[in-house]
């Protein structure tokens, strides 16, 4: 097997409803509808951890942040990522490339691509030239289609870091 190179996917799925805000990558998007969650509910970031996670054999973001859990009611899912950072140093890996996909019929997010990538490839220190954000509707199909529910779907492959022992260069 070649430990040099790891692959992490990652999913995850929120309802929207009134009254609630939209993040996605740390990116408060203008809507009327927000997802339905325990912590700021950014479908985004939560699928990037997940795929993080998956790629370390690490379990899953529920593993790790349980939404039974007070101190991660409300809580930024930037802070969520800042720490599942921090869990993934030990490991010795670099992010060579994200690719990931938002679903969601409303609002166009075309607008706001930038911004997140510009927002994520800070947070997790690498250049844009590494992360692809891509957002699709779901030709009114299902409850994506019908404006209820937002998913998203990431994809992470690391590298093996053999020149700075317990670092995790992002």
């Amino acid at each position: 097997m070649n430990e040099n190179l790891r692959i992490g996917f990652g999913f995850d799925i929120h309802k929207l409803a009134k009254n609630k805000k939209l993040f996605l990558g740390g990116v408060e998007i203008p809507y009327k509808y927000g997802c339905v969650a325990h912590s700021d509910g950014d479908v985004l970031i939560h699928a990037l951890i997940d795929a993080m996670f998956g790629a370390l054999n690490l379990g899953d973001i529920g593993s790790h942040f349980p939404d039974n859990d007070m101190k991660f009611k409300n809580i930024s899912s930037i802070e969520l990522l800042k720490q599942t950072i921090e869990i993934c140093k030990p490991f010795n890996y670099n992010i060579s490339n994200i690719d990931s996909t938002i679903i969601l019929q409303k609002p166009k997010l075309q607008p706001y691509i930038e911004i997140i990538q510009e927002n994520l490839c800070n947070v997790l220190n690498i250049s844009k030239d590494k992360l692809s954000i891509k957002a699709k509707t779901n030709e009114r199909l299902d409850s994506i289609g019908k404006g209820k529910a937002i998913s998203a779907y990431c994809i992470v492959l690391l590298e093996k870091n053999y020149f700075y022992k317990n670092e995790f260069y992002l």
